[in-house]
């Protein structure tokens, strides 16, 4: 079952410039990566500018969405970096 285009949510990890991960949602993710740029999406990222998307997942609903990103914020930075060198592989929950 394909999700509806409205039903659509992205997860996705940003790469600060220090180096650190950030995870999040969004049913926009160009609009979001922006906003994070323009230092208007949240604290952490401000003061860690410039971020880069480094993967990103689209999932089908929003309760999917926010189960994976905690079960991606509960993982070790070892694990996010493998997460990130494996690359988007156009997974969809359904």
């Amino acid at each position: 079952m394909d999700p509806s285009v409205d039903d659509v949510w992205f997860l996705y990890i940003l790469q600060c410039a220090d180096g650190s991960f950030y995870t999040g949602i969004t049913r926009d993710l160009e609009r979001r990566s922006r906003q994070h740029n323009e230092g208007k999406a949240s604290r952490y990222t401000r003061a860690r500018r410039p971020t880069q998307v480094v993967y990103q997942e689209v999932l089908a609903n929003h309760s999917l969405a926010l189960r994976r990103e905690a079960a991606i914020k509960a993982l070790t930075r070892r694990n996010k970096e493998a997460l990130v060198r494996q690359g988007d592989q156009g997974r969809q929950a359904s």
